[in-house]
């Protein structure tokens, strides 16, 4: 029999993928559970018809994010805050930061897509963070921190 899988399932297959299972399998666990739905002749069309739209949706999120990168390119980022007399910082610098930075400079990026080489940044120098715009773009920043 074959399903139209509603979400991801271990050793069985991907979201969106119709796979062949037993009959037993999809009509008393993947069915009622709501992990899949038969897939008939109808059912396909408009899986079909759905993958096609989120593809299209999905290329154009796409490239809004490569001009995003574009932008960002060559941007450097410099975040200062308070300091001891051993250059170490009160606190730390983290995601929040470079998103606060980012946005006085214009760009409005969610913290949750920006990834620091380290967790929390707890001295002044130079780091790099990386910012997922997209599952396939990926963009890095020069960030500098320096002391007030």
């Amino acid at each position: 029999m074959e399903v139209i899988l509603k979400q991801d399932m271990a050793n069985l297959g991907q979201k969106d993928e119709i796979v062949k299972v037993k009959d037993g399998y999809a009509n008393n666990y993947l069915v009622p559970q709501h992990f899949a739905m038969f897939a008939t002749p109808s059912a396909k069309k408009v899986h079909a018809e759905n993958l096609r739209q989120k593809a299209h949706k999905e290329e154009k999120i796409k490239d809004d994010a490569l001009v995003i990168s574009k932008k960002l390119e060559g941007v450097s980022l410099t975040i200062s805050t308070k300091t001891s007399s051993t250059g170490k910082i009160y606190g730390s610098i983290n995601t929040i930061q470079v998103a606060e930075a980012l946005e006085a400079k214009g760009f409005n990026i969610d913290r949750k897509q920006i990834a620091l080489a380290e967790d929390q940044i707890k001295e002044i120098g130079k780091y790099v963070a990386t910012i997922k715009l997209h599952k396939e773009v990926k963009v890095e920043v020069q960030l500098e921190i320096v002391s007030e």
